[in-house]
């Protein structure tokens, strides 16, 4: 090529970046008073669309077939086609993504714990948009490989042969598209959303990530559990925000049989009706066991709003009756009995233990006969 012509392709690029950089002006200055999908294109598509717009330029003003070498035309030829798909594959992605991102947006200002709706749609549409991106990509690199001669036959397969590729793919991948189909399961039945609370094999943590593949918790201590998506679709899981944000929580006491029941539960009422954590739905106190060491089991309950107001709720709760018990009933505070009595072999088992915890048809006298045992009766 001569000079004039590396000049035309310089001034085509040059053009078409500018024609970029322009529309950048636009949505960032203009557009983004009115259009919502400004900001998210401009965002998104800062470097795709110059991308995009580069090779653009350069297949405008490529010079021609009669203007090169046949075999240097087609080297170039080939290279500007992958570079064609692949960048205007981009740009496509990224659009994709800025749309949906809008929609993310304006659900994410209104997605409170309490609304399951826009946490469901979020869900849903952050994996249908991984999903389209996946297929996406692979027809991208389908075309790219029908423009090989020697794996033609193969891009071509890929295209028609879907059921072919289903079987292959089934085997070779059958745990990635278990997880696949899990992902779609658990976001369109509405199972799982994102930021819902979940208790997973012991760990407490909220969703922070659902892909097509993993699911990813924030435990409590900020932590990070990744869990394959089909754990969730085959094994039982705790959800505390499938209906709504609202939860009960309890505080177990187990005290001596000494404890008044009824000053307790007027003090725990007292204590949970002034707290700000409180949600006004109930609150309660029963004595739910009695436990093989001796001691009485209570249970007060409590109502919250969601599921951290529920655990600070509790340990204020907790901590308070432990200071009330200590300082006004510390006679209810939990205790073993041991019974201590003083027997002489002289004396008879019934005038130390008149009452005997245990029946006897038989009684020890300490003497009578030559054996010490006379009937019950004393005769």
């Amino acid at each position: 090529m001569d000079l004039t012509q590396w000049i035309m392709i310089g001034v085509a690029v040059a053009v078409s970046v500018l024609v970029v950089t322009v529309m950048h002006w636009l949505l960032t200055h203009q557009l983004s008073k009115v259009w919502t999908v400004a900001g998210p294109l401009v965002q998104r598509c800062r470097y795709s669309a110059y991308a995009a717009a580069a090779v653009v330029g350069v297949n405008i003003a490529r010079p021609s077939r009669n203007e090169m070498d046949a075999q240097v035309y087609d080297v170039i030829d080939h290279a500007l086609i992958i570079a064609m798909i692949a960048a205007l594959t981009w740009l496509a992605l990224s659009i994709a993504y800025a749309i949906t991102d809008t929609v993310l947006n304006k659900l994410a200002h209104t997605n409170g714990d309490a609304d399951r709706r826009a946490r469901r749609l979020q869900t849903q549409v952050r994996l249908v948009r991984r999903t389209v991106a996946t297929i996406i990509g692979f027809v991208a690199f389908a075309a790219i490989m029908l423009t090989f001669d020697a794996v033609r036959g193969l891009g071509a397969g890929m295209l028609a042969s879907a059921g072919l590729l289903s079987v292959v793919a089934g085997i070779a991948a059958q745990s990635v598209l278990g997880n696949l189909f899990a992902g779609l399961q658990l976001a369109f039945s509405d199972s799982l959303r994102l930021n819902d609370i979940v208790v997973f094999e012991g760990e407490w943590g909220r969703v922070e990530e659902l892909s097509l593949t993993n699911v990813t918790l924030r435990l409590w201590d900020e932590r990070r559990l990744v869990l394959p998506v089909s754990h969730f679709t085959t094994n039982p899981f705790e959800n505390w925000t499938k209906q709504g944000t609202s939860i009960t929580g309890w505080v177990m006491l187990r005290l001596d049989w000494n404890v008044p029941i009824e000053q307790i539960r007027e003090e725990i009422g007292a204590f949970v009706t002034q707290h700000p954590l409180w949600d006004g739905r109930r609150w309660g106190l029963q004595a739910t066991d009695i436990l093989d060491g001796g001691l009485v089991e209570l249970r007060a309950v409590v109502t919250v709003p969601d599921s951290d107001a529920r655990w600070d709720l509790c340990c204020e709760l907790r901590e308070h009756m432990i200071t009330y018990i200590q300082t006004n009933f510390p006679e209810a505070l939990p205790r073993n009995r041991t019974e201590f009595s003083t027997f002489d072999g002289d004396d008879a088992y019934a005038a130390v233990l008149p009452d005997p915890a245990f029946p006897r048809s038989r009684s020890y006298t300490g003497g009578h006969g030559s054996n010490g045992v006379t009937d019950g009766d004393g005769e």
